[in-house]
């Protein structure tokens, strides 16, 4: 359960990390698991519904990006751990007695090679009728400051939802040389394998590109208060409702103001985030990783 003092730091700063919520043989098997998965992409040899691959993958070189959100209906593993009691206990201390799963994915960094990820707000992938939406990351691996953590900045969930849009189309993606956010105050979430992290739907937060010789992989679950509806429609009401994660589902979204934007039109290249991504214009991490290269030169 979380103290006082760490949901009054949520609500200000928007983000917690909570060090090794998952131990033992519970983390060995989300790991192990996970690498199966991974091992299997051999045989495949272009995104599908449960591959997100890099751009180097082949399939004698297996080279996975994310594991789509098919991982918690194909896997019971994954499908039990959204719904851990320890997990659920703190979910409804920031969203109330019940709680829905929106959808959540797999992140891999691999070692020198993992893609980044601009920065962003979730709430312009998804926004609903309360901003009442966050999402958790387990880490798999020990994360530290050179293996891309998560990179948040804090008290942005108070302010804009800020434009996600590149040549009038969704993209996914902040152009931060415009909006005015102050970079230099971003805090990396870091911590040992097993940890959780949490952010808000509205936290501006990215992560930069692995290169290290250390994977960083991190297992995101995105949750809802139940009364929160998304706003771009529902297109499975039974699947809507079998994402309930406690509690008791309602048919009266409750509705409170929030600045939204919507997703829209679809991006060029529409897909995961990272192919989202691809139709950004100023794209920050790849040109931060150029800058680094150049001074250790």
């Amino acid at each position: 359960m979380l103290t006082d003092r760490q949901i009054e730091d949520y609500r200000r700063d928007g983000y917690l990390v909570i060090p090794r919520l998952i131990y033992g043989e519970q983390l060995a098997e989300l790991r192990a698991l996970t690498d199966r998965i991974v091992a299997e992409a051999r045989g495949v040899e272009a995104n599908d519904d449960l591959y997100d691959l890099e751009p180097s993958h082949s399939p004698a070189l297996p080279r996975v990006r994310r594991l789509k959100p098919a991982i918690f209906k194909r896997y019971a593993f994954f499908h039990a751990l959204v719904r851990d009691p320890r997990i659920v206990a703190i979910l409804q201390q920031l969203l109330g007695p019940s709680v829905r799963q929106y959808g959540g994915k797999l992140n891999m960094k691999s070692a020198a090679y993992g893609s980044p990820v601009e920065w962003h707000q979730d709430w312009a992938f998804y926004p609903h009728t309360n901003d009442d939406v966050l999402a958790t990351g387990i880490y798999l691996d020990d994360c530290d400051h050179d293996n891309g953590p998560l990179l948040v900045l804090p008290g942005t969930h108070h302010g804009p939802t800020y434009d996600h849009h590149a040549d009038g189309r969704f993209c996914g993606a902040m152009d931060v040389a415009t909006c005015g956010i102050d970079l230099s105050k971003a805090v990396p979430l870091t911590g040992p394998a097993g940890s959780m992290t949490i952010h808000h739907a509205r936290l501006v937060h990215g992560s930069a590109l692995n290169t290290s010789n250390r994977q960083r992989r991190l297992l995101l679950h995105e949750y809802t208060a139940a009364d929160a509806w998304p706003l771009m429609g529902i297109s499975n009401f039974d699947d809507f409702n079998d994402r309930l994660v406690h509690g008791t589902a309602s048919v009266e979204p409750r509705i409170v103001s929030a600045p939204v934007r919507m997703p829209l039109p679809a991006a060029d290249h529409q897909g995961s985030i990272y192919e989202n991504q691809r139709g950004a214009g100023r794209r920050f991490f790849e040109t931060f990783a150029d800058r680094e290269t150049e001074a250790a030169v």
